[in-house]
């Protein structure tokens, strides 16, 4: 499954439409997430979605999907963009490969 999750924008074909961001997790904790497109708003959707994934990740009980940005807001880009880098980085430190 891949959602997008955005309280503006319209999803593209193909993917599920997401406007909040407990919606998100919801989905993600499912596990059928396979690929992940945030936008942010003023209420920090993206940031929301992201610091949930950073907590599951830190159990390492959860792998977390691709997860790409779509927001055009530069300084939103630059916040999520690190998180994701941190997801990154906790993923193969934590649950890496022995």
């Amino acid at each position: 499954m891949r959602i997008y999750v955005d309280d503006e924008r319209r999803a593209p074909t193909g993917w599920q439409q997401v406007r909040r961001s407990q919606e998100a997790i919801e989905f993600l904790k499912s596990g059928a997430v396979r690929k992940l497109s945030l936008g942010n708003d003023a209420r920090g959707t993206g940031d929301e979605v992201l610091h949930w994934i950073q907590e599951a990740v830190s159990t390492c009980d959860f792998d977390p999907p691709m997860i790409v940005v779509h927001t055009v807001n530069p300084a939103a880009r630059n916040r999520l963009t690190s998180s994701i880098r941190s997801i990154q980085l906790m993923t193969e430190c934590c649950c890496g490969a022995d």
